[in-house]
């Protein structure tokens, strides 16, 4: 007899933000994860009744969640930052149209009580490179290093063998090891200490502020645009150029996104007008300076991180 709607969603309801973050980390997109979730919880919904209790409902969840986002990411193909696509601009680009054509990485709000099985698990460049990996490869690694899920339980998963689970294993952690630099142990304080002076510099247009802030090989990116500096005299160069320069007045807010410390930040014609949403700005740490900054250029992402579209 299948379960009424009511009883099963509250069997999911403590499972779907884990859930979420799982088809966010498969798909590199908030968006995408909505689409994925509600997909693969109708198709749980309309299978309940094959629901043996072989497994745990967890572990058949996410056998359906993970079929879904493997479906999806095959349809849509791989999300990408600028640095996937091309070479670091050696000088300031002004007028840099945005890439409409390319299926950008996007940011992940993070809730008030966020707990994550790690950290860095949800991290912009753990996430970004999964996005380098085949779908197969890419699922075993969250479902075995992240989630904890046995070689047998993923190879019943994706309907494959122990050793073919265990071979796409070993590639996917070489591919991740290349591009994801060791996880910052920094306390959150600290870390919310070095946005708070990242947003400050933005909003009193403090060059020498904002700099001392920043590793020697720091890069700053800016989807959906194509162009991306790396190194300090390149990033304090278009620094000083843009967002110091051109950019009026900025207002920000400072929160979290990825697990990592974050700035959204208004943009204002003058410092009495009204500021309106123009990025959120995820920030990498290395110690106790910023190595990496991601300004996500998009204003719709601002109601998704609970954010009002303006500010005075």
């Amino acid at each position: 007899m299948r379960t009424d709607e009511a009883a099963f969603d509250r069997l999911v309801e403590p499972l779907r933000r884990e859930l979420h973050a799982h088809c966010y980390r498969l798909l590199g997109s908030a968006h995408d994860a909505d689409d994925a979730l509600q997909d693969a919880l109708l198709r749980a919904w309309r299978g309940m009744d094959r629901f043996e209790g072989r497994s745990s409902m967890r572990t058949w969840l996410y056998t359906i969640v993970t079929r879904t986002c493997l479906d999806i990411a095959a349809a849509r193909g791989k999300r990408a930052l600028p640095m996937d696509l091309g070479p670091s601009s050696e000088r300031v680009v002004f007028e840099d149209a945005p890439a409409t054509e390319v299926a950008w990485l996007g940011p992940y709000p993070d809730a008030p009580d966020a707990r994550y099985e790690r950290r860095e698990a949800i991290e912009l460049a753990f996430v970004a490179a999964l996005q380098h990996l085949p779908g197969n490869q890419r699922a075993a690694l969250v479902l075995f290093d992240v989630l904890g899920f046995t070689a047998a339980e993923i190879a019943s998963t994706m309907d494959t063998s122990v050793a073919a689970v265990n071979s796409a294993l070993q590639r996917a952690r070489a591919i991740v090891a290349e591009k994801v630099p060791p996880p910052e142990k920094l306390q959150d304080t600290k870390t919310r200490g070095i946005a708070a002076g990242f947003a400050s510099a933005l909003e009193r247009g403090d060059t020498d502020a904002l700099v001392a802030l920043l590793t020697k090989d720091v890069t700053w990116s800016m989807p959906p645009l194509m162009r991306w500096y790396s190194g300090i005299e390149a990033v304090t160069g278009f620094a000083v150029a843009v967002p110091l320069g051109r950019c009026p007045s900025w207002r920000t807010e400072v929160l979290t996104a990825n697990g990592q410390p974050a700035v959204a930040c208004y943009l204002g014609e003058s410092a009495d007008a009204v500021h309106r949403a123009w990025s959120i700005n995820v920030l990498s740490l290395r110690e106790d300076r910023i190595r990496e900054i991601t300004s996500f250029l998009d204003a719709d992402l601002f109601a998704r991180f609970g954010l009002p579209p303006e500010k005075a």
